[in-house]
């Protein structure tokens, strides 16, 4: 593979013919999709990013929506989960309340989302990246570390290839496009990834890490958010390039462990290996309202079917949690969490609901809420989780009843069975479909 010689040649993204001689469309296709870099074949950690995930996936699935604005989220009160490329054009950005998202973008269309579905294609792209290394690492449920070191031979493909591979086949197989960022390590990688969405694949190389880092702001560096980067700036610190001109023992007396994080990302030394072992740290689902609610009765209706959804996604994944958090967020914003561990790990959604209810009372004061949120953490397997109660026998006995509902949900569907909690009695204002966190 003659090409293997000269990386600055490189090879084609959409047919993966190799170069000849640089040129600026491909010498066997002609597409502009040209892949070159001095360490393209030297580097193994990538990190994968599909594109406006939510957003493709309900275009993929209709095609009417192909060529018009979509936003993904739900009520006045929420606010947006992701947002197709041409919503972002109009200002449209994650997580920004959604009355703002549709001053930006009146004529966008709204859908709320599929959690189940979504999922369900994550698994799909998971699978994709397993079948070329065991060494992935999900971040969430769009994106993931990848590291291909010692791959070639199986491959008999370097991984900036396998990669670019893996890239075509998604868009082939799923109707789907990802974002890839290639590098010597993962912090690295993950920036990489983020340059020239959609269907981008860039790359940083080991030699070029520090004078690609020196005039970057200081918010690019992993874990420097608002509140850090403004510390930062009453120092006069603004650019990755003056962490580099700083010694180690001065920035660890000034910002203690963090000093030395930014000490070693700004020079790009990132040592973190691809865990594959890595596991989510809780399981959780919240909704907002349309109209504040501070009555109790309403509340708990509205926690019990939260309940439910967080218990369907534990027993689907086969783990379990020690604590229960419930989360509340007033009229003025305030955001107030509350937690219990329990003495057993639970997957059970009788045990959830109850001990929110437990929580949810010491909160209830004539307070209107705007948002209601319940999770669990503490995670382990399930091996463990919910031994029988030989003192609370009625506990027992609606673990019985709940597995009984179960398979009935899971035969004619999760609204085939719906208990005196919430019959009847989720209002119009609470949103139906709460939205799902991890």
């Amino acid at each position: 593979m003659a090409s293997l010689n000269n990386p600055q040649f490189g090879f084609c993204r959409d047919c993966l013919a190799n170069q000849a001689h640089e040129a600026k469309r491909c010498q066997s296709c002609g597409s502009p999709r040209l892949l070159r870099h001095p360490e393209l074949y030297r580097l193994g950690i990538a990190h994968v990013d599909c594109d406006a995930f939510y957003a493709s996936v309900e275009k993929r699935d209709n095609p009417e929506l192909r060529n018009k604005p979509v936003i993904i989220g739900g009520g006045k009160r929420g606010v947006v989960s992701t947002a197709c490329y041409i919503a972002r054009i109009h200002g449209v950005k994650s997580a920004m309340p959604m009355f703002k998202a549709l001053e930006a973008c009146p004529h966008a269309i709204v859908i709320k989302p599929d959690m189940e579905k979504y999922v369900r294609v994550g698994r799909e792209i998971r699978q994709m990246m397993r079948d070329l290394t065991p060494l992935v690492e999900p971040l969430s449920i769009d994106e993931a570390f990848l590291d291909l070191s010692g791959t070639e031979r199986l491959h008999h493909d370097p991984p900036a290839r396998v990669m670019a591979q893996f890239s075509n086949r998604v868009e082939r197989e799923l109707g789907l496009s990802v974002s890839v960022g290639l590098s010597y390590c993962k912090f690295l990688a993950k920036i990489a990834s983020d340059f020239e969405k959609p269907r981008g694949f860039s790359i940083i190389g080991e030699e070029e890490a520090l004078t690609f880092l020196r005039d970057k702001p200081v918010t690019m560096i992993w874990g420097v958010g608002k509140a850090f980067d403004a510390t930062l700036e009453r120092d006069g610190i603004r650019t990755i390039g003056q962490l580099q001109t700083m010694e180690l023992g001065p920035l660890m007396r000034s910002y203690g462990t963090m000093g030395q994080r930014l000490y070693r990302l700004s020079r790009g030394m990132d040592t973190r290996r691809v865990e594959p072992e890595g596991e989510s740290k809780s399981v959780s689902a919240e909704t907002t309202f349309n109209e504040d609610i501070s009555s109790m009765e309403e509340l708990v209706a509205i926690l019990r079917a939260l309940s439910e959804k967080v218990s369907r996604r534990l027993k689907a994944a086969d783990i379990a949690g020690r604590t229960i958090v419930l989360k509340l967020k007033s009229r003025d914003f305030k955001l107030k969490t509350r937690n219990r561990q329990l003495a057993d790990p639970t997957q059970l959604a009788d045990r959830i609901f109850r001990t929110g209810v437990s929580l949810l009372e010491k909160e209830i004061d004539g307070t209107r809420y705007r948002l209601i949120g319940i999770g669990v953490s503490d995670l382990t397997d399930d091996g463990r989780a919910d031994p029988l109660d030989l003192v609370d026998v009625q506990a027992t006995k609606r673990a019985v009843a709940e597995t009984a509902i179960d398979k009935l949900r899971g035969k004619f569907g999760n609204q085939a069975v719906e208990t005196g909690y919430t019959f009847g009695k989720i209002k119009s204002r609470a949103k139906e479909a709460p939205d799902e966190i991890d």
